[in-house]
């Protein structure tokens, strides 16, 4: 990946775990739901083996994968054109932190983004999903 240190595997997993973890809280959401409720299934969510696999896998990259995911993020998103990688590089760099997972976790379309932002980049999504599961 052009400026990118990260593997479309490692990518492909992340998209991966953060579709099943977005699947298990999505319903949640219908716009009647009290602030309560919410905190309630995020409380519980919070200890879900999905979920923690997910933010472990991302606390465990090296600095250059998170500013790099994070920068895939923000490609994904819109906020960076696909030409504008280095860019999202520099910003994400200046701006990392290491509260990176919970970032890119409380990103309602983490997998979305992700897997946009691969394929304007010329990524295979499906061949880093298949990569990252083993398939």
């Amino acid at each position: 990946m052009a400026g990118l240190e990260i593997s479309p595997t490692k990518v492909g997993f992340v998209i991966v775990k953060a579709r099943e973890c977005a699947a298990k809280v999505g319903a949640w959401d219908d716009g009647a739901t009290s602030d309560h409720d919410a905190d309630s299934i995020l409380e519980s969510f919070s200890d879900d083996a999905t979920l923690a696999e997910l933010k472990e896998f991302i606390h465990d990259l090296n600095e250059d994968e998170q500013v790099s995911l994070v920068a895939l993020a923000w490609i994904g998103r819109g906020s960076f054109g696909p030409d504008e990688i280095d860019d999202a590089l520099e910003t994400a760099r200046a701006e990392r932190t290491n509260r990176t997972a919970d970032y890119l976790i409380g990103m309602p379309l983490l997998s979305d983004y992700l897997e946009e932002a691969l394929d304007r980049l010329g990524y295979s999504v499906e061949d880093a999903e298949d990569d990252a599961m083993g398939d």
